[in-house]
């Protein structure tokens, strides 16, 4: 571990700060502390934010929830996408109506859109891709 001001390895203990180690650098008198960031704990936290984020929480209300950045929660749900993107086929994709959602949604006048989460069970996986699509508006819609 350096120094994070100079990058020097030069340094010495210098008491505890919150049941945390203090180094102090020789070269420039930078006090600093050593943590140990845990990943497990980060990964139930990651896991965690894409289950709220799939029941339509924000990214700010979910970070607010895990005491962690929105933008950390906005990066972990980004990559969680790209990760999907990279296990798209050209497999013909069956899609599959649940609790009659589709047609309690699409009975609805005021819709802009809906979105259909898919399960790809081949692969093990719990999400595999979101399908969107914007339905066709009745005839005379809006009209009086």
């Amino acid at each position: 571990m350096n120094c994070p001001k100079c990058s020097s390895d030069k340094k010495v203990k210098s008491g505890f700060v919150n049941g945390k180690q203090r180094y102090k650098c020789k070269e420039c008198s930078c006090n600093f502390t050593v943590e140990i960031k845990s990943t497990a704990k980060s990964k139930s936290k990651k896991k965690d934010a894409l289950y709220l984020y799939l029941e339509g929480l924000g990214f700010r209300s979910i970070g607010r929830y895990l005491k962690v950045s929105h933008v950390a929660v906005y990066n972990w749900i980004k990559s969680y996408g790209e990760e999907i993107e990279k296990l798209r086929t050209d497999k013909e994709i069956e899609v599959v109506e649940l609790d009659e959602m589709r047609t309690y949604i699409m009975s609805k006048k005021t819709i802009v859109g809906y979105g259909l989460l898919l399960v790809d069970l081949e692969k093990n996986l719990s999400t595999s891709l979101l399908a969107t699509g914007v339905p066709n508006q009745a005839e005379g819609y809006g009209k009086r």
